[in-house]
């Protein structure tokens, strides 16, 4: 069974991204009081019976979001099962009132790729954004900011790692190729040969990875990802959270005693770091408790291309959500290049937000 402990401090970055305040989810929490699958008190039941109450009262968004944070950090028994079922079912609910988000499956021998699309059009092909999320987040957390895209002059793909979610295909040193495959599904419909990858903590690894062989990704925007000491640092991996490992191991199919020998081949090198020639943008969280500190080092060190912004913060930075949500968008507007007005609008904003007193998510 999952730390408790552990879960109601990470899942806080989530919350916050997905709109949760705490006088909402702090009595939930509260109510939370093991990990014993489906039963009163535990994670699952207790998030899962507050999505009920919220789809009952016709708010399926919002149900969505409770849903998916039942099932957090991964499906490990029939109760999370069943949250995830509910998260995607409620969540195209809500999605049939916008004819503008589609679905999209990408068919690989090793699996399924689903995603959601927004402002694919084979006779006006707009330049791609393609929005991915870590080990422990679905596409359905991020798939309604496909709705703002048009206004941006982008289409949009959202998906999820191998493994997470709906994505059957296994997470292992190959995963990179996923990207390789969306911009090939849609390639008809968007010009992929302009595609930017908004791509958060460990699928921003997998973005970088791709981009090295695969000239269509034009620029990186990640956060918290992994490069090459998370992978290769024995030292590290021993202080990393249970939930982390665990989570990895869950996805790589293997054991969390095992999970690290595997992985340790994945990390990119110093040289690979150089040989980027794209632009890149990284969020960093100077506490990060997954992270390593020479990650962030490397990109600065070897990418020459990078810009990179710092928050006195732990994983996810949890405390900084909204400068982190403007930051990354002004990132991709600014490797795009084009609308002025809007990348004006963000900076000033950023800069409000930047100065500001942090607030407690």
């Amino acid at each position: 069974m999952n730390d408790i402990a552990e879960l109601k401090n990470f899942v806080v970055a989530h919350t916050r991204s997905q709109g949760l305040p705490p006088e909402h989810y702090d009595p939930l929490l509260a109510r939370v009081r093991h990990d014993r699958d489906g039963e009163p008190g535990s994670w699952a039941f207790e998030w899962s019976a507050e999505g009920a109450r919220l789809a009952d009262a016709g708010k399926l968004l919002e149900a969505s979001v409770h849903y998916n944070m039942a099932r957090f950090p991964f499906v490990d028994g029939p109760a999370r099962a069943a949250a995830l079922e509910r998260c995607t079912g409620a969540f195209a609910g809500w999605a049939a009132a916008f004819p503008a988000l589609r679905r999209l499956d990408v068919e690989l021998p090793g699996g399924r790729i689903r995603c959601w699309t927004a402002g694919l059009d084979a006779e006006v092909p707009r330049p791609l954004l393609v929005m991915t999320g870590g080990i422990v987040s679905v596409k359905e957390q991020w798939a309604p900011v496909l709705l703002q895209l048009g206004q941006l002059g982008f289409a949009g793909v959202v998906t999820e790692m191998p493994g997470v979610g709906e994505n059957t295909l296994p997470y292992d040193a190959d995963s990179h190729r996923m990207f390789s495959a969306v911009l090939d599904a849609v390639g008809d419909r968007a010009d992929t040969s302009r595609t930017f990858a908004l791509a958060l903590s460990f699928s921003g690894h997998l973005a970088l990875r791709a981009a090295l062989s695969d000239r269509r990704i034009r620029g990186v925007v990640g956060a918290g990802t992994p490069l090459h000491d998370f992978f290769t640092d024995t030292e590290w991996q021993r202080g990393v959270p249970r939930v982390t490992t665990d989570t990895l191991a869950h996805l790589a199919r293997t054991t969390p005693g095992e999970v690290y020998g595997l992985v340790k081949d994945w990390a990119l090198s110093p040289g690979e770091l150089s040989a980027l020639d794209i632009p890149v943008a990284h969020v960093t969280s100077l506490r990060d408790e997954i992270i390593p500190p020479g990650d962030a080092r490397l990109l600065r060190e070897r990418v020459r291309s990078v810009r990179l912004l710092a928050h006195d913060d732990v994983h996810g930075s949890p405390l900084h959500f909204a400068q982190t949500r403007l930051w990354t968008l002004l990132s991709v507007l600014r490797m795009r290049g084009g609308y002025g007005e809007q990348r004006i609008a963000l900076t000033r904003e950023f800069a409000r937000l930047r100065y500001a007193p942090a607030v407690r998510p």
